[in-house]
């Protein structure tokens, strides 16, 4: 559902002093250091003239030598260090341990084991990979999956992961009625970070609400501006009179509900949303007891802009046309070609602003920690959407 393809671009290592079996490492040459990518295996860190110091009275378990006192200087180079990545690289990052030959002289050899400074190296990157947000609440009623569904793909330049992408509601992980298709990233080489987001992703997200009930809304007359147009049954009554003669007088409510998961295509540079919905008509009786009056099914075709705000999706919806049909009359048959005007005023006029303001809320993206993405560019191609961005981390 979603594919990520990560460049890493420079060292993201530090200066450090470690302590390793006995020999203090006084200076790791980090600036001369490189993280490249292993294809097929993860990530190797090379650590060019590192420099050891070993001072007196001092031990090492692999060296066949012991030296109880003195000191000298040891010059080690090309230092090299891989770290395996799979799907548990969240959990726990895994890696080999290589063992450093180094030449004293050209009689005697030392080996000792890196694995502590692997150690530590892990010990500092897992809790920033343990923030990736695999499960994330988006509100009350949903939440995103970001779990990895197959090991990642190493290349000299990038890593390619490809991670869930799916919309449940909270607490029960029911699959929509349909399935992904498969998609591939096109080749990109200008950004650190390219996301490719399927229609699936979008399209499980409104299965999510709509069998939540969220997709819904009750209109009111006071929720209409300053408008000579009133929902009343004068108002109606003027387009079906036997509204206005069997409730004469009296205030209406709408009720506007989803009988559908609304759909959404990606084509390129287009993004359209078809949702069916019905329109249900109540007369508001004393004591605010709801007689119907007739429902309509609605099928409209809308438009959407989708952008990137923050480390989150957002987008806005535009009505295009709507088409109606009557599925029920209690006042009796009359012409829905009469009401199209007054309905298609109140999905514009209350509808699409209430959903525009939970999209422009938005929905998280996958990231690790506190990062920000920025000159951030989205496309919009066939099955899915393109975001290329840079990264940036702060404290």
């Amino acid at each position: 559902c979603i594919n990520i393809l990560l460049a890493l671009r420079r060292s993201f290592l530090s200066a450090k002093s470690h302590s390793l079996t006995g020999l203090q490492i006084l200076n790791l040459g980090l600036p001369k250091s490189q993280v490249r990518l292993v294809p097929g295996t993860g990530v190797s860190l090379s650590i060019g003239d590192a420099f050891i110091n070993l001072h007196g009275n001092w031990r090492v378990k692999y060296l066949r030598i012991i030296q109880d006192s003195g000191s000298f200087d040891l010059a080690v180079s090309g230092l090299s260090i891989s770290t395996t990545i799979n799907r548990k690289f969240v959990d726990q990052a895994l890696y080999e341990k290589h063992v450093l030959k180094v030449l004293i002289s050209s009689k005697n050899v030392l080996l000792f084991q890196i694995c502590p400074l692997v150690d530590e190296a892990i010990d500092d990157m897992n809790p920033h990979l343990k923030t990736l947000n695999v499960l994330a609440q988006v509100d009350k009623y949903a939440e995103i999956e970001y779990s990895m569904v197959e090991s990642p793909v190493v290349s000299n330049s990038n890593i390619d992961l490809s991670l869930k992408g799916e919309f449940y509601n909270i607490g029960q992980h029911k699959e929509p009625p349909f399935s992904p298709n498969p998609f591939s990233l096109p080749p990109q080489d200008s950004n650190m970070l390219y996301i490719g987001l399927s229609a699936f992703t979008i399209n499980s997200a409104g299965f999510v609400y709509n069998s939540a009930g969220a997709l819904s809304l009750y209109i009111t007359d006071d929720m209409i501006p300053s408008s000579p147009i009133r929902l009343s049954t004068r108002t109606f009554g003027a387009f079906i009179p036997q509204i206005a003669k069997q409730y004469p007088g009296l205030m209406m409510k709408l009720l506007v509900k989803t009988v559908k998961e609304p759909t959404i295509t990606f084509e390129p540079d287009n993004v359209t949303l078809q949702v069916q919905s019905a329109v249900t008509a109540y007369a508001i009786q004393p004591k605010s007891t709801l007689s119907p009056l007739f429902v309509l099914n609605l099928n409209a075709s809308v438009s959407a802009k989708i952008y990137v705000e923050g480390v989150k999706v957002a987008g806005t919806l535009t009505l295009n046309e709507i088409d109606m049909a009557l599925a029920k009359s209690y006042v009796g048959p009359f012409d829905v070609r009469s009401l199209n005007n007054i309905i298609l005023m109140v999905l514009k006029i209350m509808v699409i602003p209430k959903v525009n303001a939970r999209l422009e809320e938005g929905f998280p993206l996958p990231a690790i920690g506190k990062m920000n993405l920025v000159n951030t560019q989205l496309q919009i191609l066939k099955g899915y959407m393109l975001i290329g961005t840079d990264i940036q981390f702060t404290a």
